[in-house]
């Protein structure tokens, strides 16, 4: 497992247990980038019948904060919790109010 992988494993770490123990059928899978927006940071989907994804993608956020490994470590784990925030029904308008872009 790389550094970046390591980092998303340690912002799931970090999920106080109350929150954690309500994910159900969520996978959290690390990328390089999207193809469609190759800038994105993540993105969380939901199908019928599938488990839901939350997509974290390295090399837009390598680009914008690799220069500053503290920095990095903190937007990835705002990226996870983003996307998590989206899994729980937290639309983007509330998150942006929220402070989490």
């Amino acid at each position: 497992m790389g550094q970046f992988d390591e980092q998303v494993r340690r912002a799931l770490d970090a999920l106080p247990p109350d929150l954690a123990q309500r994910l159900d059928n969520v996978a959290v899978v690390v990328e390089e980038e999207n193809p469609g927006e190759p800038d994105l940071f993540g993105l969380f989907e939901e199908a019928p019948y599938l488990p839901a994804k939350v997509t974290i993608y390295r090399r837009p956020l390598e680009d914008a904060f690799g220069h500053d490994p503290p920095e990095l470590e903190h937007e990835i784990r705002v990226t996870v919790l983003h996307e998590l925030a989206h899994y729980f029904g937290i639309d983007e308008k509330r998150l942006e109010e929220l402070g989490y872009r």
